[in-house]
């Protein structure tokens, strides 16, 4: 029989990392949802992007802004939950803006697409 500590503080690690996947996931559901990708390629590279920028992003956050106290209780896991969703939806947007800029730029290369964005800057 396992000890009723280590037991416990499993299950409490395990809400919080679910926590962390369900603002992830629903970050991905609901761009997803709202702006259907064109290829299986897009949408492939779109999902991985959201979900990786949900989780490190989301982990950045809470680094920079030193919010660790919040894992401590129900609500603050929830916005923790809630952060790390926000937190995705940014890499869906520019994966969406590349693979829309790459089309209509088929015949240039990576370093002319560079050029061009960089000239645009001004840098």
């Amino acid at each position: 029989m396992s000890e009723p500590a280590s037991t416990a503080l499993a299950g409490f690690g395990l809400t919080k990392i679910a926590g962390f996947f369900f603002g992830a996931t629903f970050a991905a559901i609901v761009v997803m949802a709202m702006t259907q990708p064109k290829s299986t390629r897009e949408w492939v590279v779109a999902l991985i992007c959201t979900v990786i920028a949900s989780v490190c992003g989301g982990a950045f956050v809470v680094q920079w802004f030193d919010l660790h106290a919040w894992a401590e209780v129900w609500h603050g896991s929830v916005a923790l939950a809630g952060l790390h969703f926000v937190c995705g939806l940014p890499a869906w947007v520019f994966v969406r803006a590349w693979f829309a800029y790459a089309d209509k730029r088929q015949t240039m290369t990576l370093i002319d697409m560079i050029k061009e964005i960089r000239e645009a800057l001004g840098k």
